[in-house]
C-alpha cells in the first residue's frame, strides 16, 4: 500500500486570500494551452491567424470551462439541491466543476468566437481539442492533492488511504487514473495526430470518442457520489451515463468528416 503524499492544498495565504493548487492547476492549464496554440497558429495548423486571435480564443474558452463547469456541475451533480436553493449556483467557495457541463459551456462560447473571426465552427475546435487534455491532467492532479474524488476500495499493492476519508480504507488513487487516461495519453494521441491537416471535425470527434472511453473505463475505479450512487442498471455511475451520449456524437462526427472529406466537399 502507498502512503499518500500529503501536500497542503493552500499554498499560501495572504490574509483572508488563500492561493491554492486547484486554482494554480487552472492557470497553468490556460498558459500552456496558449503556448502550443500559438505554436499551431505560427505553423499554419489553425483556425486562428495571429496572437491576438488565440488570446480572444483563450478568454472565450475560459468563460466556457469556468461558467459552464459550475453550472453543470450544479444541473448535473446537486439538482435537487438547487431546486430547494437556487443560490447554490453561486456558492462557488464550496467547490463542484463538471466537466460535461465545462465541455457545454466551451462549445457555446467557442461557437461565438468562431462567428467572431469568420472560421467554421469545426476548425476552431479541431485546434481546441487536442489542447483540452492539459487542463483535465492538471484538474486531476489538483484533486489529488485536495483529497477529492477517492477511487473504490481495493487490495491493489498501489492502493492508498486517503487522510480525509472518513472510512480510511485502501483505495483506488482514481485522479492520478484519470491523469494517466483523460491527460496523458489522450493529449499524446491527439497532440501528434493532428500535428498533420486532418478533415475538419476529424480531431473533435476523435476527442469526444476517447475521452467518453477513457472517462467511462476510470469511472469503475472511482467511488460514485455518496448522495447519487450507482443508477442506471445497478452498477452505472453519473458520470458514465454522461459519457454515453458524448461518444455517439464522437464517433457520428467522426463519420460526418470522413464521408464529407471522401466526397471532397470542403
Amino acid at each position: 500500500m502507498l502512503v499518500f503524499p500529503h501536500i497542503d492544498p493552500v499554498i499560501f495565504s495572504i490574509g483572508p486570500l488563500a492561493i491554492r493548487w486547484y486554482g494554480v492547476m487552472y492557470l497553468l492549464s490556460f498558459i500552456l494551452v496558449w503556448w502550443f496554440a500559438v505554436r499551431r497558429t505560427e505553423a499554419g495548423l489553425a483556425a486562428t491567424r495571429n496572437r491576438q486571435e488565440v488570446e480572444d480564443m483563450i478568454f472565450y474558452g475560459a468563460l466556457g470551462v469556468i461558467l459552464g463547469g459550475r453550472i453543470g456541475y450544479v444541473l448535473f451533480y446537486q439538482f435537487g439541491a438547487f431546486l430547494h436553493n437556487p443560490l447554490l449556483l453561486f456558492k462557488i467557495t464550496q467547490g463542484g466543476m463538471s466537466f460535461h457541463g465545462g465541455l457545454i459551456g466551451v462549445l457555446i462560447a467557442l461557437a461565438l468566437f468562431a462567428r467572431k473571426i469568420h472560421q467554421p465552427f469545426f476548425s476552431v475546435m479541431d485546434l481546441v481539442a487536442p489542447l483540452t487534455p492539459i487542463g483535465l491532467g492538471l484538474g486531476r492532479l489538483g484533486n489529488f492533492i485536495n483529497q477529492e474524488l477517492w477511487g473504490r476500495a481495493t487490495d491493489v499493492p498501489w492502493a492508498m488511504v486517503f487522510p480525509a476519508d472518513p472510512l480510511q480504507l485502501a483505495r483506488h488513487p482514481s485522479p492520478l487514473y484519470q491523469f494517466a487516461l483523460e491527460g496523458v495519453l489522450l493529449f499524446a494521441i491527439l497532440y501528434f495526430f493532428s500535428r498533420k491537416p486532418r478533415p475538419m471535425g476529424l480531431v473533435s470527434g476523435l476527442f469526444l470518442t476517447l475521452y467518453a472511453t477513457f472517462r467511462f473505463t476510470s469511472e469503475f475505479f472511482r467511488e460514485p457520489d455518496a448522495h447519487i450512487g450507482f443508477e442506471a442498471l445497478g452498477w452505472m455511475t453519473r458520470g458514465q451515463e454522461l459519457c454515453i451520449p458524448m461518444l455517439i456524437a464522437g464517433i457520428a462526427i467522426c463519420i460526418w468528416s470522413l464521408r464529407k472529406n471522401k466526397a471532397g466537399v470542403n
